[in-house]
């Protein structure tokens, strides 16, 4: 079998990273993590990374709004979660809280409903009262606020 760690020249390894931002918005942590993949020295670290950022392969903050859109609208995630996941990728929090505006408010209290309407008839065998708690504790675990739930689920 090969070595792991096959050896590249500087420019494949740019090359290979400048392909993994292509195929999908990264964040810096993701890119450094890829970056393990190969022996490179900090220099040549700092320069792909500043060639990534520069040639705009590289965009935290398109990457965070493409990272929040797909969670919400295709997920279907709260803003919780989002927030939480975004964090563990070494997004700040200011940036997190500045792209939040890619879901629609509207949109976020039509999807509680949707999942209030599709799951209370499956709950067989309880009262009102246990279904509306089992709705609430599983929209809470997506990762939706409590007020935003109760404000949602009692109309």
């Amino acid at each position: 079998m090969y070595n792991e760690h096959k050896s590249f020249t500087f420019q494949e390894i740019k090359q290979k990273l400048i392909n993994y931002c292509v195929y999908q918005d990264r964040c810096h942590k993701e890119v450094e993590e890829k970056m393990k993949d190969f022996l490179l020295i900090s220099e040549a670290k700092d320069e792909i990374l500043l060639y990534l950022i520069k040639e705009n392969y590289l965009n935290e903050e398109r990457f965070t709004r493409s990272y929040i859109r797909g969670k919400f609208y295709i997920k279907h995630w709260g803003r919780n979660k989002i927030k939480t996941q975004l964090k563990m990728k070494g997004v700040s929090e200011k940036l997190i809280n500045s792209c939040m505006d890619e879901i629609y408010d509207d949109d976020y209290s039509k999807q509680i409903r949707i999942f209030a309407e599709k799951l209370i008839p499956t709950y067989k065998g309880l009262n009102d009262y246990q279904k509306k708690n089992k709705l609430i504790r599983f929209l809470v675990t997506k990762g939706y606020e409590y007020e935003i739930i109760m404000e949602n689920i009692a109309k």
